[in-house]
């Protein structure tokens, strides 16, 4: 195995699989049917200036791509297995969430559409009006702030059976509880397909956070308890980034993750956030 390759064993038993990549050559190297859990954030061709990638493909090539490793997760994914797939729009291009899901509907089947909730105004009777989360303003006379992004949840068949209740919220009125005889008794309900994540406040890009478009670990950990299927769990990110989703595995101290990063960068700070001093096992 080459060091690029190397797992790194973290405190916790999660055995990690890091590669320095191309991701739709490393998935090429992985069984059929072998992971259970795919959490990760495509480039959306946008023109960002990622380090190594090169986000300014004409669209049919890039949409082209994007069904070469949408194939490739669908071939290592298990039968019962999740994609939950994280994309947004943009003032530039508001239908690029649809047309990523065209070409995976080629494949998978829609089975939960998510609302990664980034900043939102609410309104108390006591307070008013009250602002959370961060989002990036917009300079625009046509276009209004973008604080959400989507996360679809796709699967083979659309039937896989998921831990509802493992992001359950409990019950303002206690008597819904005995009234209704779905919840067994249980001070639990289903959270729904609104997820609120605000990033970290951080005061540095270059030191804290240094790639153009990461997720927090709070949405790779909410996918994974989601999927239900805990310590068992074989969890894999093509497109690896900082390593939010493999600080989730770690976390959540899933079997194995699986990781592919083409930029050398980034994967040393994916390590890094991993563990200070990683072992590598050859």
């Amino acid at each position: 195995m080459t060091p690029e390759a190397a797992p790194i064993l973290p405190q916790k038993n999660t055995w990690f699989d890091l590669r320095h990549t191309d991701c739709v050559q490393g998935m090429k190297t992985l069984d059929a049917t072998s992971v259970d859990l795919v959490v990760t954030s495509p480039p959306y061709n946008l023109g960002i200036g990622y380090r190594s990638y090169d986000d300014t493909s004409s669209r049919e090539d890039y949409l082209a791509w994007c069904g070469q490793w949408l194939g490739e997760i669908h071939r290592v994914l298990k039968p019962n297995g999740s994609l939950f797939l994280n994309v947004a729009g943009s003032g530039k291009n508001p239908m690029f969430p649809w047309e990523i899901l065209g070409v995976a509907a080629k494949s998978f089947v829609l089975q939960n559409t998510f609302h990664w909730i980034k900043s939102i105004t609410v309104k108390d009777k006591q307070l008013g009006e009250i602002s959370v989360g961060h989002f990036k303003p917009i300079n625009s006379k046509r276009f209004v702030n973008d604080c959400h992004e989507f996360i679809f949840h796709l699967t083979h068949s659309g039937e896989v059976s998921l831990d509802r209740l493992a992001l359950g919220v409990v019950y303002a009125d206690k008597s819904n509880i005995a009234r209704w005889g779905h919840t067994g008794g249980r001070d639990k309900r289903c959270r729904g397909n609104n997820w609120f994540i605000p990033y970290e406040t951080i005061q540095s890009r270059d030191s804290e956070r240094p790639h153009p478009a990461t997720f927090p670990v709070a949405l790779a950990e909410n996918c994974f308890l989601l999927h239900g299927r805990g310590a068992e769990t074989v969890m894999m990110d093509p497109f690896l980034g900082l390593g939010s989703s493999a600080v989730a595995a770690l976390n959540l101290d899933a079997k194995r993750f699986i990781g592919f990063e083409i930029d050398d960068f980034y994967l040393a700070e994916a390590r890094a956030r991993l563990n200070p001093e990683p072992t590598l096992f050859e």
